[in-house]
């Protein structure tokens, strides 16, 4: 058995020490990395976005609620799958969770096979959302190189605008134009105008 778990990260957050630590023992004998929180405030503070996870967490915790975790998660637009565990009073709150995205709730005692495979369906669903994730992230890190005018111009190429038609709509020359599309160009690591609109519009472009 490989010293790494290859089967993904699983995060528990619960203030109850004995739930924190039954789902550890589980899901560790199952080849999965388990990392326990009893907080949500201490699992914000160590959480790693660029982590392939999921995350179960507790509905009902003293200081910031499992709630108020999603919803700080949602704010962040985190592709972090979420399970929550309930209590039996807490069906129409989990309910309410799963409208914000979460991907299920289970029952307090939970079945440990139902849970494995909830577990399993998760990180399945996370190896694509943080593929996506990331995606996004570098996007926006190359789109953020762009001044603003280059950002205007740019605007207008995806719009199927011509160099004549953008150099009019900006009041500006049609060379100061395609000083910018070379710029964009550059700055995007796009070769094509083809590339160029792919990242522009969130696709990947074909690697050479």
């Amino acid at each position: 058995m490989s010293l790494i778990p290859k089967k993904g990260t699983v995060y528990v957050v619960d203030d109850d020490e004995a739930v924190r630590d039954s789902l550890q023992w589980l899901l560790e004998g199952k080849d999965y990395r388990v990392r326990c929180f009893d907080s949500a405030e201490s699992f914000l503070a160590r959480y790693d976005p660029r982590e392939v996870a999921c995350l179960i967490v507790d509905i009902r915790m003293g200081g910031m609620t499992g709630l108020e975790l999603q919803d700080r998660l949602v704010e962040r637009k985190s592709p972090l799958p979420v399970v929550f565990i309930t209590g039996h009073g807490d069906v129409p709150m989990a309910v309410n969770t799963m409208k914000k995205g979460a991907m299920d709730f289970i029952q307090k005692p939970f079945k440990e096979d139902e849970l494995v495979s909830l577990v399993e369906r998760m990180l399945e669903r996370a190896k694509d959302t943080f593929a996506e994730f990331q995606s996004q992230a570098s996007r926006d890190a190359l789109l953020s190189k762009l001044t603003s005018r280059e950002a205007q111009v740019l605007e207008r190429i995806v719009a199927g605008r011509l160099n004549k038609q953008i150099a009019d709509d900006l009041g500006i020359s049609i060379k100061t134009v395609e000083a910018h599309r070379a710029n964009i160009m550059e700055k995007l690591n796009a070769n094509t105008v083809a590339d160029l609109l792919k990242i522009a519009l969130g696709q990947t472009p074909a690697k050479a």
